[in-house]
């Protein structure tokens, strides 16, 4: 079996140290990042089988690293933060997080639940999205949340990026009306298929080689829209 992966995201140096020396003596690659920018990037360079999270870093929420994850990656993610209270922790699980282990820790509980993390991924169903999707048009970067076309960055707006991410991916596979707008928009929104359409035309402006014409964006008419690349 190859030598498991954990990312360790914590501006705390004590805290990184401390794991770095117990996960490397348990046989872990064990790889750091102190934002939650440099998170997401570690996770589509580094691929690691686990991820620890802090939910205190220094430039984003920890839960918007795990909204950011959850676009594009199943990896598994252990919560690791002072914050104790239920609202904080349903609030993390609610956004993707695995589990949930509060400051201060046992590192022999933190170790049993990374263990379990651990298995989880090796049995993975997930198809495993590579973090970067390319078409002969443009390039979406799931991590860094862009759009390239032409080598030139796209400006979306957060709803339209919201459409994007969400139908890519879902790539290849049919996302209803209903789903798209739950999502995107929130549940009192499901019947405001006019705005769907709105958004596609501009995204198809923005991306497609030929608007009229999309290649990538489809629509499946009455049922929902599906992205190919």
């Amino acid at each position: 079996m190859s030598t498991p992966t954990v990312l360790v995201v914590d501006d705390e140096p004590q805290i990184v140290r401390a794991l770095r020396i117990n996960l490397t003596a348990r046989g872990y690659k064990v790889v750091t990042a102190h934002d939650g920018t440099a998170a997401l990037k570690a996770v589509a360079e580094a691929k690691p089988d686990v991820v620890v999270l802090d939910l205190g870093l220094p430039d984003m929420d920890g839960n918007e690293v795990i909204a950011g994850l959850r676009g594009w990656s199943a990896v598994p993610i252990i919560v690791l933060s002072a914050r104790s209270d239920s609202p904080d922790k349903v609030q993390a699980l609610d956004a993707g997080a695995d589990d949930y282990v509060t400051k201060p820790f046992g590192m022999d509980e933190l170790l049993a639940r990374l263990r379990a993390a651990v298995r989880r991924s090796a049995v993975s169903t997930s198809d495993g999205m590579d973090a970067v999707v390319r078409t002969d048009s443009f390039t979406i970067d799931l991590a860094a949340k862009k759009v390239l076309r032409d080598d030139r960055e796209v400006h979306l707006t957060k709803t339209e990026w919201g459409v994007l991410e969400l139908l890519v991916r879902n790539r290849g596979r049919l996302v209803s009306q209903k789903q798209l707008l739950r999502e995107v928009w929130g549940p009192a929104y499901e019947t405001e298929s006019h705005y769907l359409r709105v958004y596609l035309a501009q995204l198809r402006r923005k991306l497609e080689q030929e608007p009229s014409r999309p290649r990538h964006l489809l629509t499946e008419p009455g049922m929902g829209y599906r992205f190919e690349n």
